[in-house]
């Protein structure tokens, strides 16, 4: 009876394990299509010392994804002078909301750290399918490991 149950779970585990993969590739491949198509790419020059790497690079993966957000993250914050759209906006209507100077920067603070906010998303969506892919190995693993034990059993 054991090795029955052993056979069974690493038959279902054999077969999960390959769906995880093919949905943690097909994850990837679905960031990898949405960022290609906003055709997002990297300044060839002028980038702060950490993301040089990307110079004139377009955004195609999740951690260059990540890496432009960082830099959307510099350009709000020098704008904005550190100040995050919440403490602008706060600022713009307790002056009455006809200071247009904190108009225009709250709305560059809200874009920015949307299109911030969009671009993390993309990474969090990178990260996951690559944890999926790894589970989906190890699942294959444990998969063949409770088939073999079982066929030592039988």
């Amino acid at each position: 009876m054991t090795a029955l149950v052993l056979a069974a779970t690493g038959a279902l585990l054999l077969a999960a394990g390959p769906f995880m993969i093919a949905q943690g590739i097909r994850g990837r491949l679905t960031v990898t299509h949405e960022l290609t198509t906003q055709r997002i790419a990297f300044p060839p020059r002028g980038l702060p010392a950490p993301l040089t790497r990307y110079a004139d690079a377009s955004v195609r993966t999740g951690t260059q994804a990540r890496a432009y957000s960082d830099l959307i993250a510099q350009h709000v914050a020098q704008a904005t002078g550190g100040r995050t759209y919440s403490q602008i906006a706060q600022e713009y209507m307790t002056n009455g909301r006809d200071d247009e100077r904190l108009k225009q920067l709250r709305q560059t603070a809200f874009m920015g750290e949307t299109l911030r906010g969009a671009l993390l998303g993309a990474y969090q969506a990178w990260q996951v399918s690559a944890l999926v892919i790894g589970l989906g190995g190890i699942v294959v693993l444990v998969g063949a490991a409770f088939l073999a034990l079982a066929a030592h059993l039988s």
